[in-house]
């Protein structure tokens, strides 16, 4: 694993370092697919936003396979992973008071993810 020293970080952000991998990882999900969002509470900073844990939603695009931040960034390895934008409707994160015809969609790593039952 490669790591990053303060004097690269420059470099780094103004030339937007991609952490997508080029390894044989299996779908789990396609566009299409609903799934439910895993209820996490790591006692570490994770990138699964808290508003979306245990709600459901579509996937709509598989971006390809990337470095899993939540084991990366704590030297717990690089975990392959596909990552999925997910779309879920405004009233699934906020109930009934929200737009019916709002959306949001979510960047979210396979770990996060299960099928929906």
């Amino acid at each position: 694993m490669q790591v990053v020293t303060p004097d690269k970080v420059p470099a780094l952000i103004a030339t937007g370092g991609s952490t997508r991998v080029d390894r044989p990882v299996a779908p789990r999900f396609r566009p299409g697919d609903r799934v439910t969002v895993r209820v996490l509470n790591p006692e570490h900073h994770t990138r699964l936003p808290r508003y979306a844990r245990g709600k459901r939603g579509v996937v709509e695009h598989d971006h390809g396979v990337f470095v899993f931040p939540d084991t990366s960034a704590h030297r717990q390895g690089d975990k392959p992973q596909h990552v999925y934008t997910v779309r879920f409707t405004a009233r699934e994160l906020w109930g009934p008071a929200a737009g019916e015809r709002d959306t949001l969609r979510l960047d979210l790593w396979d770990d996060y993810l299960d099928p929906a039952p």
